[in-house]
């Protein structure tokens, strides 16, 4: 279920958890500073984002939802805009063929009442995943990330972003990356509060590229 304690509470109590509990990370939290972590409660535009934003480039996924946007009235993204849009006004946005389907599925499902985006927020993290996975172009990641950056889910650890594994690897001193595996298994000390430790891991790969960009988008640090 959605956390109903104060956003600020939860991310206090987390990070006190964190440095407690395991001292590098502690000292990533020291290096990154306060978590400004910030859920949107608005799913659909989140799922959309995410969707926009797998395997390309924050640069391109920006531009790609400023056109989005520029297309719907109001610069709004929610599934009454989109589902006038039709394959080539996607595609003019600069999504590729395979998203502009993904995103239609999403919206055809929601407008239809197929998929109930106020019911998914009320069920937990592994039923979320089991919903939004029905939808086409839509995996664990993109799941993972909607728990995150939307219902604010406290405790999920998204081994397959190459981020966050890259964060874990600078900050703890590892010769190789780790694997899925390996990941789950150092998760565990991290317990419950396994989204602010990931968060602190983007924060320190971030830090090491030098990264200085002003948070753009949803699913973004």
């Amino acid at each position: 279920m959605t956390i109903l304690t104060p956003w600020d509470d939860v991310i206090s109590t987390a990070t006190a958890y964190l440095s407690s509990a395991d001292p590098v990370m502690a000292a990533a939290i020291s290096k990154v500073g306060t978590c400004t972590l910030t859920p949107n409660p608005d799913v659909f535009e989140t799922l959309v984002d995410a969707i926009i934003s797998q395997q390309i480039s924050v640069k391109a996924a920006d531009a790609i939802m400023a056109r989005l946007r520029a297309a719907t009235p109001g610069g709004l993204i929610t599934p009454e805009a989109l589902v006038q849009l039709e394959h080539d006004s996607l595609r003019a946005a600069g999504l590729s063929t395979p998203k502009a389907r993904y995103i239609r599925d999403l919206t055809e499902r929601v407008t239809s009442g197929i998929l109930d985006l106020a019911k998914v927020e009320q069920l937990e993290d592994e039923e979320v995943i089991n919903h939004l996975v029905a939808v086409k172009g839509i995996g664990r990641w993109t799941a993972e990330m909607i728990l995150i950056f939307s219902l604010g889910r406290p405790d999920v650890l998204p081994v397959d972003d190459l981020g966050f594994v890259e964060g874990v690897r600078e900050s703890y001193g590892l010769a190789a990356r780790p694997t899925r595996k390996e990941m789950l298994a150092r998760g565990d000390a991290w317990r419950p509060y396994r989204t602010f430790a990931t968060w602190y891991m983007w924060g320190v790969r971030r830090l090491s590229q030098r990264n200085e960009r002003e948070r753009t988008r949803i699913v973004s640090l």
